[in-house]
């Protein structure tokens, strides 16, 4: 898989939600793959993500090394590892991958808008109990709740 630039990944999840009916897991476009079907994508997050969808996540999100590994749950010196070996580990690849779900979701609350669903996800909000999305996003029982405010949001469900 050859890297891609944030502005084409943010280009092609953008073109995904132009649709009126947009494949299900669109936001995987932000890792950089581009199979949206649920055995392939299994498939490769248990096998391992390349170490190049890590960093296609992180440039569209802007984040630092040191704050993307931190929400990714891996050391900085497993990181480095990671890169030279260029494949990340099945767990590992499980918590890119549901970043990129709620990135993903953030940026179709803000239809395409990176700078505004960027914003969104790295502020404390009041509807998380102060927390920032992605950090609850962390865990899977903190990302149902991005997840379920996202639709509350988009249905102007009051918070």
């Amino acid at each position: 898989m050859t890297y891609a630039p944030p502005e084409s990944t943010v280009s092609r999840v953008r073109e995904h939600l132009a649709n009126e009916v947009p494949p299900e897991h669109f936001y995987v476009e932000l890792l950089g793959l581009r199979y949206y079907d649920m055995a392939s994508l299994h498939e490769r997050v248990t096998e391992g993500l390349p170490f190049d969808a890590l960093e296609t996540l992180q440039d569209a999100l802007a984040c630092p090394t040191p704050r993307f590994a931190a929400l990714v749950g891996i050391p900085l010196r497993t990181l480095a590892r990671r890169k030279e070996a260029n494949r990340l580990q099945s767990d590992e690849s499980d918590r890119l991958f549901r970043l990129a779900r709620i990135a993903g979701l953030a940026l179709k609350l803000f239809a395409g808008g990176l700078d505004d669903a960027r914003a969104w996800l790295f502020t404390p909000l009041q509807a998380l109990g102060g927390h920032v999305p992605l950090d609850l996003a962390v865990s899977e029982v903190g990302a149902r709740e991005v997840e379920k405010l996202i639709g509350r949001i988009e249905h102007g469900i009051p918070l």
